[in-house]
């Protein structure tokens, strides 16, 4: 069985195959995270949604033509990685580039599954294309997050969209992280993730010459892959303390979400988390941040807001800032 379907992108041949192989354009349309070795032989990880991560090998390059990779799914006994085979091809055409993408090797459950995924993110690449404007993917909300690795990653994919979308004039704004104006806050991040990345066993340098979105995106996604790959078991030493596995996770969740509302409020842009996600991150919160980390100043007294207030809104003053409207 296989799945086949051809896209009309209005765009160059050269520019499509950008939009399948490089990260920073996959992570419009299709990857939260994205890791790619673009050679023959190299390896390839897509979070194609919080806790789903697809793998496999680059086997077939030709730039502007076509692509293949084999396809699986971490932690799958049904199709696990480079159990089947993804071909994506691009010929010229009136519009612009027929991109035509068949998944083989799958049988007759796992062909309706994938098509049923194919077709979501088929048209968020038209649209994409058609547009040049990224926008939130319904399917990353995550309402209820199976653990904390997953609830970073959907936390992670809000605060992409937001630094996707700062602009220059913008690196001056302050921000509700008082101490911070946007372009401080991002070297303030990045410092954090790469630390996490050390503590973890996955060295990321850190490239302050990038633009904020994609310098986050590639330290985020070496910080999960290996979180994902080790686990939440244990502990782990940031240096200057050696913490619960848990707490680290527990800060990554902070760092996401509250620093993704950061800059939406520093940019007047909006940040939609599922309520669901909110609460769970809040957990964490609570669970992380105490008495101690208040007095060292890295968390402001806990912000009184009325009992009704929403779960973003109840973890933005818990950890001491002000809600909009509050």
């Amino acid at each position: 069985m296989s799945f086949e379907r051809t896209v009309i992108l209005p765009v160059d041949a050269d520019t499509a195959f950008e939009l399948v192989t490089d990260p920073e354009r996959l992570r419009r349309w299709q990857t939260v995270a994205c890791r790619m070795d673009l050679r023959v032989g190299g390896s390839y990880r897509f979070t194609m949604g919080p806790g789903h991560h697809a793998a496999g090998t680059v086997t077939e390059i030709e730039p502007g033509k076509r692509l293949v990779l084999t396809w699986g799914w971490e932690g799958s006994d049904a199709v696990p990685p480079g159990d089947s085979t993804l071909y994506i091809t691009m010929e010229p055409h009136a519009e612009g580039t027929a991109l035509t993408l068949r998944h083989e090797g799958l049988d007759a459950g796992q062909s309706s599954g994938h098509a049923e995924g194919w077709n979501h993110f088929l048209d968020r690449l038209v649209r994409f294309a058609q547009t040049g404007h990224a926008v939130p993917d319904e399917w990353n909300a995550t309402p209820e997050p199976a653990d904390a690795i997953t609830a970073a990653e959907a936390s992670l994919a809000a605060l992409q969209l937001v630094l996707h979308h700062l602009q220059e004039k913008d690196l001056q704004r302050p921000t509700p992280c008082t101490e911070f104006n946007v372009s401080q806050l991002v070297d303030h991040l990045a410092g954090n993730l790469a630390l996490a990345c050390k503590a973890l066993g996955s060295e990321q340098a850190d490239d302050p010459s990038l633009e904020a979105e994609p310098r986050i995106a590639q330290l985020a996604q070496a910080a999960l892959e290996s979180f994902s790959a080790r686990g939440l078991e244990g502990t782990l030493d940031l240096g200057f303390a050696v913490v619960p596995a848990s707490v680290l996770s527990g800060i990554l969740n902070l760092e996401f979400m509250v620093h993704g509302w950061d800059f939406a409020q520093a940019t007047n842009q909006e940040f939609d988390v599922d309520p669901g996600l909110a609460e769970y991150v809040l957990e964490l919160a609570r669970a992380t941040v105490g008495e101690q980390q208040r007095a060292s100043g890295s968390f402001g007294p806990e912000t009184a807001i009325a009992e009704s207030a929403g779960s973003l809104e109840r973890l933005i003053a818990f950890t001491g800032r002000v809600p909009a409207g509050a």
